[in-house]
């Protein structure tokens, strides 16, 4: 029997304190009914011995003091999962939204989920292809990997994550793929993007795609990422899918717990966010991974605008201590016209390497990355001696690396969002951007792959 307590003390913005409860504990989740009948939910932040201090998911506009009800439903926030919301969209608590049936649930699980047991986790080592050349080509993504891309407000974030969404795949067939994407705190121009675009391609077959808009309560933006991993979690080690995980903008989430942090009367740590923002954003990222003995696997792409694009902000910085390297999209590619305005140089995979090579991509891939990372790197120090001093104090190989740094960016990175590249014409277009240059230069290639693959490349070359 569920007990109703009709002993609401105080209401005071999203919180709300009730007293003389009996055996209510942390994160429960609870009803409010009020003198009208309808109902909304809360959550338990914190109990001290009778009082229990509940977060609300809705507005607390009409709530009654005197003649609301409260009942704690001892159980957590929950999903109904099942392979039917492959297709469907839904707001932030998992509800649909697309005018679809309710799910009819295989199973439900509490959102909070378990952490992998480290013993228990298999090591990320199978190539996923994004279909974008300066991800696959130079920090590739690797099965079961956290791989975050750092954004500047004002770029094109939410474009390369809905390519990433709409491209990604493993290679190989008889694989099951699945993306499940969570927009975070978005506005409903970037909500209604996201839906279109996948519908307009048809991507929403395989997408499960939450959506919590700007306007929706803080305590539903803690909980949307969380109930997106979740869905992630039965498709990966339930039904032994593949599954691409995007969380934009995460930005937005620490701004919801720095809210609701303010709102307990907390200590605040490093601007204003909670002190244990990293254990926090850690619950989220460590979801991703393989496991021993299950085919599926999760691998997650958590995509964060930095403030005033500053990389020591403590969400990028310690988003970076948890995750396997970044994707950092760079202001000036990004006025040059490049797109994706992806900055190679800056940006890592820890994993890139356990993902390429033969077998997995092709042989060749971790020499020509590795060279053209070091002529694209001295064809930009090329182009800054040469804005300094000017063309002439350029010996003529320095003028060739400066003019294949140009070509680089123009060619190989930006590639527009609808241009979907297989690995091997990605590292095609590498030997082709590389035949500009002496063979004398290519040290880094091994005699064996410039002898089998630049030929090929300069035959193409000469035909055009």
């Amino acid at each position: 029997m569920i007990k109703e307590y009709r002993t609401i003390s105080e209401v005071a913005g999203p919180l709300m304190l009730v007293q003389g409860v009996e055996g209510v504990t942390y994160d429960e989740l609870g009803e409010i009914e009020l003198p009208s009948g309808e109902t909304r939910q809360c959550k338990v932040l914190e109990v001290n011995g009778t009082n229990a201090l509940v977060q609300l998911f809705e507005s607390a506009a009409g709530i009654n003091l005197a003649e609301s009800k409260v009942r704690f439903l001892g159980r957590g926030i929950e999903l109904g999962v099942s392979e039917d919301m492959l297709g469907r969209v839904f707001d932030g608590l998992g509800r649909p939204i697309d005018g679809g049936p309710e799910i009819i649930p295989d199973a439900r699980m509490d959102v909070n989920g378990l952490p992998i047991n480290p013993a228990a986790r298999d090591y990320p080592a199978e190539f996923i292809q994004t279909g974008v050349s300066a991800i696959d080509g130079l920090n590739t993504l690797v099965r079961g990997q956290k791989l975050p891309i750092f954004s500047g407000s004002g770029l094109p974030h939410a474009e390369l994550a809905a390519q990433i969404a709409r491209q990604a795949k493993v290679l190989g067939g008889g694989e099951n793929f699945a993306v499940v994407f969570a927009a975070i705190g978005i506005t409903f121009e970037e909500a209604d993007f996201f839906v279109s675009d996948f519908k307009r391609t048809g991507a929403i077959d395989r997408t499960v795609l939450f959506t919590n808009l700007a306007n929706d309560p803080a305590i539903e933006r803690i909980s949307t990422p969380r109930i997106a991993l979740t869905a992630a979690e039965y498709l990966a080690f339930e039904k032994d899918m593949h599954v691409l995980v995007i969380l934009t903008d995460i930005t937005n989430y620490a701004e919801a717990l720095r809210e609701v942090s303010a709102a307990r009367k907390e200590v605040p740590g490093r601007r204003g966010y909670p002190g244990y923002l990293y254990t926090d954003l850690a619950t989220l990222y460590e979801r991703a991974g393989r496991k021993k003995n299950h085919r599926g696997s999760i691998t997650l792409i958590p995509i964060l605008t930095m403030p005033e694009d500053d990389k020591t902000h403590p969400i990028p910085d310690l988003t970076g201590y948890i995750t396997e390297g970044q994707i950092i999209l760079s202001r000036e590619l990004h006025r040059k016209g490049v797109v994706p305005p992806i900055d190679v140089l800056p940006s890592l995979s820890r994993l890139k390497d356990k993902g390429i090579g033969k077998g997995k991509t092709r042989e060749d891939h971790a020499d020509t990355m590795n060279q053209l990372f070091a002529a694209y790197s001295r064809g930009k120090q090329c182009k800054e001696l040469m804005a300094i001093l000017g063309e002439a104090a350029l010996t003529d190989i320095d003028k060739l690396y400066a003019q294949f740094a140009d070509a680089f960016e123009n060619q190989y990175v930006s590639q527009g969002y609808e241009t979907n590249r297989s690995i091997e014409d990605t590292l095609d277009l590498g030997w082709k951007l590389l035949d500009m240059l002496p063979r004398g230069e290519l040290k880094r290639i091994r005699d064996e792959y410039l002898d089998k693959y630049l030929p090929c490349v300069c035959e193409v070359n000469r035909k055009e």
